[in-house]
């Protein structure tokens, strides 16, 4: 029995997603588990796995596809020898209203059956392999179609003819020319979206404010170096980085009015402490989560990390591994940074930015020294924490950077 294919819900808070690529095509066999695509999220780009075995009988919507509500199917899986339905279970159950719903409407519908714009002959082409001969001046007829019925998909345009019959009315990388300057225009993922949505908001909507303080890290550095020297046959390899997440997290033990969320009816006051760190990708930044980092080690914490980090940059992090945190740290000191402020990860109410350390001139009694210092920069919500507590928080962390024994005791 042919069974719908659905847009899952890939966290709590999906509405939507963008269907990225297709890993299976049409008449290919699938198993339970097996991945089948990959959709894009507001947080990253994720494997979709077949709940059930089958043959992928049609395609529904196509790559590049935006804004498809959870739950909208997307492909219909038949059994080995069953006759593929035209329209998902969904579609066919609603037939008299879809008679009037127009193609632009609705996503969910199959591949269309347009007719040839200057033949009289009906052509089998899917939506985004028809936009995209449109804006490359392709011809429909002169492409050959490699999907079931001879289908044109994307991937026919793609490789297209030699050149169009028509005269190309628009470019594959569409440009404009300005002052001389060619601008080359890069539509915004999903993710780019939601991280410019959420980035707007959180500046206009909290309101921020900055303590920074100067921390020297030779102690911390010598630590790092003595443990490092430990490990049997590099079993490990403690991270200047991973040493903060425990400082961090050691800080908001110590001090915890500045482990909170503000609410409009209540502030939050955590128990546990749930680092979440900043990781660089390809289109943006996603925030992966220590949980209760005050209280592993910081082996655990280093192989943990590097773990959350490397799926991070692959698009394999689960929704939970992401979601939550009471606290965000963000790292450029391997960029050469001196100093900067981070924005607030919402609905969180701090973030730490940590520079680089570099060797500085420092006083010490009547002496100059040289040492090598960081500086870290706080940036608070001032509805939830107020400026004297968080310098007392940002001292209590350089206390225990300065003191790292505290990290392994």
């Amino acid at each position: 029995m042919a069974t719908d294919i659905l847009m899952p819900a890939l966290s709590p808070t999906m509405t939507e997603g963008k269907l990225a690529h297709w890993l299976k095509a049409e008449g290919d066999t699938v198993a339970a588990g097996d991945v089948i695509a990959e959709i894009e999220t507001d947080k990253a780009t994720m494997e979709v796995e077949a709940v059930d075995e089958g043959i992928l009988g049609r395609i529904l919507i196509q790559e590049g596809v935006e804004g498809i509500p959870v739950n909208t199917p997307i492909a219909i899986l038949v059994e080995d020898g069953e006759s593929v339905p035209d329209t998902s279970s969904a579609q066919a159950a609603a037939a008299p209203k879809a008679e009037t719903a127009s193609a632009e409407t609705t996503s969910a519908a199959p591949a269309s059956k347009a007719p040839a714009e200057d033949k009289g002959e009906r052509i089998f082409v899917s939506p985004l392999a028809k936009r995209m001969a449109r804006e490359r001046g392709i011809a429909l007829d002169a492409l050959t179609g490699s999907g079931p019925n001879g289908r044109i998909l994307k991937r026919d345009v793609e490789k297209g003819p030699a050149a169009p019959k028509t005269a190309p009315k628009a470019a594959a990388a569409p440009t404009v020319t300005a002052s001389e300057e060619t601008v080359r225009r890069v539509p915004n993922s999903t993710m780019r979206k939601v991280i410019a949505r959420r980035l707007t908001e959180s500046k206009t909507q909290v309101p921020h404010f900055y303590v920074s303080v100067d921390i020297e890290l030779d102690a911390l550095l010598a630590l790092r170096s003595k443990l490092n020297a430990t490990a049997q046959e590099n079993s490990f390899k403690i991270s200047v980085n991973d040493m903060m997440i425990k400082a961090v997290a050691l800080a908001l033990k110590k001090v915890p009015g500045v482990n909170v969320q503000f609410t409009d009816a209540e502030t939050l006051h955590f128990e546990n402490v749930d680092i979440s760190m900043a990781v660089s990708i390809p289109d943006g930044l996603i925030t992966p989560i220590i949980r209760d980092a005050d209280r592993k080690s910081l082996r655990e914490i280093s192989v943990e990390a590097k773990d959350l980090a490397k799926r991070a940059r692959a698009g394999k992090l689960k929704p939970e591994e992401f979601q939550g945190g009471t606290f965000s740290i963000s790292n450029m000191g391997m960029f050469g940074v001196r100093e900067f402020a981070a924005i607030i990860n919402p609905p969180q109410a701090g973030i730490l930015a940590i520079a680089s350390g570099e060797k500085r001139a420092v006083v010490r009694g009547s002496d100059i020294a040289i040492a090598t210092v960081m500086t870290a920069t706080l940036s608070v919500d001032h509805r939830a924490v107020d400026g004297a507590l968080g310098a007392e928080w940002l001292n209590a962390l350089r206390d225990i950077v300065q003191n790292p024994y505290f990290l392994v005791v």
